[in-house]
């Protein structure tokens, strides 16, 4: 079971509690995990990338295994650790002002 950390805006919208957990079957990727994520909660669809595009929003950040991977390749494989679901996969929503 994959594991799914969403923040609290978008846990609200989602309507969960907690992580959210997937199943997912190939090599998994920061793409195949979002869309995942959207194909079951469709109302998250266009908040954590573009709707067109599919490139992350700028306020959006990826982590997984203590990484930031918001600017890596959307096509690059996973951890192991996230695929087995040792260590969640985070998205966070970053914090501006000044």
């Amino acid at each position: 079971m994959i594991r799914v950390i969403l923040p609290p805006n978008l846990r609200t919208l989602a309507h969960v509690d907690g992580e959210v957990g997937l199943e997912l079957n190939g090599t998994l990727t920061q793409r195949s995990l979002l869309d995942a994520v959207e194909a079951k909660h469709p109302m998250l669809r266009g908040t954590m990338r573009d709707h067109v595009t599919q490139v992350r929003r700028p306020m959006v950040r990826f982590f997984a295994c203590g990484e930031d991977l918001s600017h890596g390749s959307p096509d690059a494989p996973l951890p192991d650790a996230i695929a087995n679901g040792a260590e969640p996969f985070m998205i966070i929503g970053a914090i501006a002002g000044g």
